[in-house]
């Protein structure tokens, strides 16, 4: 055979549409957007985070929300190997000052106490996270 013909493209892990592994496709949240109201939320938080560093850059100098990215940045990537146990990402919690709020999922039931949930596969996590298989690290339903 010679060395120039035409390559197959070969995906390591199969494909992400593998309904055994990661259950049917639903095909609503392709078509349905988002809510207005969420939307409106998204924008009025990004305006307000652009405005806290507004004021910090001129309080502290224009290195502090550098520096301050900086720490979110390192401490969003730090999360514990897919498991029993989850990330709970306190201190990103902490810096973003997201630990003061009450939100919904802290008084409604938490999915994890479902008996529809799926366990989680940590070979199948591990490889999502090092890049070598496609599809959720995690499929939380059955």
């Amino acid at each position: 055979m010679e060395g120039g013909g035409k390559a197959i493209a070969h995906e390591i892990g199969g494909i992400q549409n593998d309904a055994l592994r990661f259950g049917l496709h639903g095909v609503k949240s392709d078509l349905v957007g988002t809510h207005p109201l969420e939307t409106s939320y998204q924008t009025n938080k990004k305006n307000e985070e652009d405005i806290k560093r507004k004021i910090l850059a001129r309080t502290y100098g224009s290195a502090f929300p550098l520096k301050m990215d900086l720490d979110r940045q390192i401490l969003s990537r730090f999360q514990r190997p897919p498991g029993p146990i989850s990330s709970s990402m306190l201190g990103l919690e902490a810096i973003t000052g997201t630990l003061e709020n009450f939100s919904v999922e802290d008084y409604m039931l938490d999915p994890r106490d479902s008996e529809a949930l799926r366990p989680a596969d940590l070979h199948h996590g591990m490889e999502v996270r090092l890049g070598i298989s496609k599809g959720p690290a995690c499929p939380s339903f059955i």
